[in-house]
């Protein structure tokens, strides 16, 4: 599967914005969809995941809260509703997919810059 995302930007501390993932190649409702991100100098960090059909959410501490992951199978597409916004929110942000049963992600997509000033 290819993914490609989108919709970054800079915005200012408490703003809002919203990434896009869209995926092609493969069957995009049979994958768990993630989102991470990497500051520089910074490791790659986990963000949020969602389930095939979207019923099962999980989030990292820092973003818990204020952003909120959601998915149209009908649109093969991922997407991430980033509020309140912070500083240390400032990142690349990737999508990544997985089949359930993979520990590992497999794909992985460009990511989008996003920053947010003070």
């Amino acid at each position: 599967v290819q993914l490609q995302a989108s919709g970054g930007g800079l915005v200012q501390t408490g703003d809002s914005l919203r990434l896009s993932c869209a995926a092609s190649g493969r069957t995009f409702g049979d994958y768990v969809m993630a989102w991470f991100r990497q500051a520089p100098g910074s490791e790659r960090k986990f963000v949020a995941r969602i389930s095939q059909s979207g019923s099962d959410k999980g989030y990292g501490e820092l973003v818990k809260g204020r952003f909120a992951i959601s998915r149209d199978n009908t649109k093969n597409t991922v997407y991430l509703q980033m509020n309140n916004l912070k500083p240390e929110d400032t990142a690349v942000y990737s999508c990544a997919a997985k089949t359930f049963a993979r520990k590992e992600y497999d794909y992985w997509g460009l990511g989008t810059q996003v920053t947010v000033s003070s």
